[in-house]
């Protein structure tokens, strides 16, 4: 018995050996793109001004959430809230509507969107332009739009989503695409193609359809080689004009097809669900207000875009590893949203200007 609880101590510290060694490659491998992100968001983070009134601090509207998707609309919203946008809305399904305004009051839900089975043949172009007016009441008050959290894929929800994201487009209104947006943009990338305000936040799965898509060719999956995976981030950007890609990973690499920077510090070895979520939600706020500080000296000499996704993907990091201290392996989405405000604070102590 002795002997077998020796031999499983080694075997223990071999693993851990070799897992650091693992991290320390990849941290050599990315040195060369680490950016000062912990700088970034304090820079952007604006104070807490008593003069100002109510939506200054930003207004974020989630397009999401189905009859089988309820969670994920949520997530991104209510994330927004805790960093501390003022408003947040979603544009949901009738279904949807209920459940999302039950786990939230903060929450301004707007039960508009509709789905096949609900739309009579021949009723839906009526349809769809009843869903694009009613949205288009207030899409021009947001600092952004977060699209795709638990949207689903069906047909015709897709299709009015899609005139949602012309309207926005026109509008000139930041677009993060997250989740089931990368779905229905990786099938019709004219609606971002070329669009400098876009941000697509894609997995592993979903950066793969996108290269497959755009690029013609497979994903680099070798970690070591990071110069590969670099180029092919730059070639992607490139490809669909210039939008940002924050791609998720070990390390996230973000690149608007000028320049690739990466975020590496913290992080959870816990990969429950949502966390995309609460990321769209953390870039959709620190985009508005990357967008309000383009002026702000050599530090802030970058796209607002790539700006929103460092300090997004940063604060995301930092909760998951402060909840996971806490929680552990039972760590869930919810804990990690929780942590978001003691995140912001513990990276950006708040100031309050006093009149």
């Amino acid at each position: 018995m002795q002997a077998a609880s020796t031999i499983i101590k080694r075997q223990q510290l071999l693993i851990r050996g070799f897992l650091i060694h693992q991290r320390m490659q990849s941290a050599m491998s990315i040195a060369g793109l680490e950016v000062d992100a912990l700088g970034i968001l304090r820079a952007i983070t604006p104070p807490l001004d008593p003069t100002r009134y109510k939506g200054q601090a930003g207004k974020i509207g989630v397009i999401g959430g189905c009859r089988e998707y309820t969670g994920a609309p949520y997530f991104s919203a209510v994330s927004a809230l805790k960093i501390g946008a003022d408003l947040s809305h979603v544009f949901c399904t009738k279904d949807a509507a209920p459940v999302i305004k039950g786990y939230s009051p903060e929450l301004i839900v707007h039960p508009i969107l509709e789905e096949s089975y609900s739309v009579r043949n021949g009723d839906e172009q009526s349809v769809s332009a009843k869903v694009l007016a009613e949205v288009i009441k207030w899409i021009e008050r947001f600092d952004c739009l977060v699209v795709g959290p638990g949207l689903g894929r069906d047909p015709f929800l897709l299709d009015c989503v899609s005139d949602i994201m012309k309207h926005a487009r026109q509008s000139n209104i930041p677009i993060v695409v997250d989740g089931d947006g990368l779905f229905l943009i990786t099938n019709r990338l004219e609606l971002i193609k070329g669009y400098s305000l876009a941000v697509l936040t894609p997995n592993v799965m979903e950066y793969k359809r996108l290269v497959r898509k755009v690029l013609n060719c497979e994903v680099n999956d070798d970690d070591n080689d990071q110069e590969k995976a670099t180029q092919q981030l730059l070639a992607l950007s490139k490809g669909i004009g210039g939008v940002t890609i924050l791609r998720k990973g070990r390390s996230d690499l973000i690149s608007d097809g000028e320049t690739v920077r990466a975020v590496s510090m913290y992080g959870s070895p816990r990969r429950c669900g949502g966390q995309g979520d609460i990321l769209s939600g953390g870039v959709a706020v620190f985009l508005s207000w990357a967008r309000k500080h383009q002026n702000g000296g050599e530090l802030l000499d970058m796209n607002p875009t790539v700006l929103g996704c460092i300090a997004g993907s940063v604060i995301m990091r930092k909760a998951a590893w402060l909840a996971f201290e806490q929680k552990r392996r039972s760590t869930v989405t919810a804990d990690i949203i929780d942590c978001l405000g003691r995140s912001l604070d513990e990276i950006c102590p708040a100031t309050v200007i006093t009149p």
